[in-house]
C-alpha cells in the first residue's frame, strides 16, 4: 500500500471572498502535474484545513481527486484531536476518491502514546485507505514516540508515517524498529537529504508550492546515485527554506505562491500578513535562488 516515492507538495488553498478559489486550485494543481510533482496532498497544514468547514474541506479533497484524476496520488487531511470527526473526514476521502489520509496527531486535548494507538487503530477500521501518521510536535504538543509507531505500523493500512519532530536520533530509532513496515517521509524541507539517507521514500514539502522540480530532483537524484547532486540541491535550498519559515507556516508560503502570480488570496484568520521586514528577506531569497517574481 505504498503511496509515493519522491516529493508530495502540501498544497496551499486559495481563498477568495465566495470562499476557496476552485479556479486558482486548478491551476495550482496543473503547475504542479507539469513540474515534477509527485503527490498532492491536499487540505493540510500548509493548506490550512483548520480554518476549513467540513463542506469546504471535503469539497476541496473532492476536486483535486477530479483534476488530478489518478496521474499522481492524492493525500487528503483528515485529522483532528477528536477521533470521531477524524474518523468521518477519512470515510469521505476514501469515499471521494482519495489515494490516502495524512493524519496529525491531536493536539492540545492530546494524549498518551496509548491512547494515539487507540485513535489511530480506530481510524484505521472505519476505512480501508492507507492512512499517513502526522508526527509534528511543535505544532500539536504531543510526539509519536517509536515504539508507539512500531506498534501501529502492524496495523495492514497504516503505512506511512510524515516525520517533522526534526529529531534525527528519534527518527534513527524509528527506522529501526519500523524498516520494511511503514514509509518514512520527511516533513521538514531542511531534512529532506538526511531523511532519505535513513531509508525515507520521500518528503512533503511546503517548499515544493514554489520549488516543485527541484524538491522532486533532490529526491530523484539521490535515488539516482547522485547523493553530490542533491546534496547541492538540498544546500541551496537553505536560505529560501529559512526565509518560508520566517514566519508561521503557511504565511510566507502563500505569499511566495501569491508573487509567483496565483490568485491565492491571504490567509484565513487567525493568521495575517506578513511583516514587511520578513516580505524583505522572502523576496530577496526568492530572487537570489532564481525565482521570478510578478
Amino acid at each position: 500500500m505504498s503511496l509515493f516515492t519522491g516529493s508530495g507538495v502540501a498544497i496551499v488553498t486559495p481563498f477568495n471572498e465566495q470562499g476557496v478559489d476552485f479556479d486558482t486550485l486548478g491551476q495550482l494543481i496543473e503547475f504542479h502535474l507539469t513540474h515534477g510533482t509527485d503527490s498532492i496532498i491536499i487540505c493540510g497544514t500548509t493548506g490550512e484545513a483548520s480554518t476549513m468547514t467540513d463542506e469546504e474541506q471535503l469539497e476541496c479533497i473532492r476536486f483535486a481527486v477530479q483534476k488530478v484524476n489518478k496521474k499522481i496520488p492524492v493525500i487528503a487531511g483528515a485529522g483532528s484531536n477528536d477521533t470521531e470527526h477524524a474518523a468521518y473526514l477519512t470515510k469521505e476521502a476514501w469515499k471521494l476518491g482519495a489515494d490516502g489520509a495524512l493524519l496529525v496527531t491531536p493536539y492540545y486535548n492530546k494524549t498518551t502514546q496509548k491512547g494515539l494507538i487507540e485513535h489511530y487503530s480506530y481510524i484505521a477500521k472505519q476505512a480501508d485507505i492507507p492512512l499517513v501518521l502526522y508526527n509534528v510536535p511543535s505544532r500539536t504538543g504531543l510526539n509519536i514516540q517509536p515504539k508507539t509507531a512500531y506498534e501501529l505500523s502492524k496495523i495492514e493500512n497504516i503505512v506511512a508515517i510524515k516525520e517533522a519532530s526534526g529529531d534525527i536520533s528519534q527518527i534513527t530509532e524509528l527506522v529501526h524498529l519500523c524498516h520494511g513496515h511503514l514509509d518514512l517521509y520527511s516533513g521538514n524541507d531542511d531534512q529532506i537529504l538526511p531523511l532519505l539517507a535513513l531509508g525515507g521514500k520521500g518528503v512533503i514539502s511546503v517548499i515544493a508550492n514554489i520549488l516543485p522540480q527541484d524538491t522532486h530532483n533532490l529526491v530523484q537524484r539521490f535515488f539516482d546515485g547522485d547523493i553530490k547532486g542533491s546534496l547541492e540541491l538540498q544546500l541551496k535550498m537553505q536560505p529560501l527554506v529559512k526565509a518560508l519559515f520566517c514566519e508561521v507556516n503557511p504565511i510566507p508560503v502563500k505569499t511566495a505562491v501569491a508573487w509567483m502570480g496565483y490568485s491565492v488570496g491571504h490567509c484565513r484568520k487567525p493568521l495575517t500578513t506578513m511583516e514587511s521586514t520578513n516580505e524583505q528577506k522572502l523576496k530577496q531569497a526568492m530572487i537570489e535562488y532564481g525565482i521570478s517574481l510578478k
